[in-house]
């Protein structure tokens, strides 16, 4: 077996936010992370849609984002947006 070549290994302190809440249609199950890892963006985990997405401000306000990333309709997609516009 060849030598294992790594792009990069780094350890990094994390703070991790845990979050459940319902929207109109469906629970929302979430882990926010964030470190500095991404340049300020916040990694979030769907928990229950097994998805997940690096998101900063810039990320909410890109029309489909949310949409895409986690494969929810628009109305659950701006329930999400409007509860992460507050964290990150």
């Amino acid at each position: 077996m060849t030598e294992r070549f790594y792009l990069y290994d780094d350890t990094e302190n994390a703070k991790t936010r845990f979050v459940s809440f319902v929207g109109e249609n469906q629970r929302f199950d979430l882990a926010i992370i964030q470190t500095n890892r991404h340049y300020g963006k916040s990694l979030v985990l769907d928990m229950q849609g097994n998805r997940f997405a690096i998101i900063g401000h810039d990320d909410l306000e890109e029309e489909g984002y949310l949409e895409f990333a986690f494969q929810l309709n628009e109305e659950d997609a701006a329930e999400l947006r409007s509860f992460l516009a507050e964290i990150v």
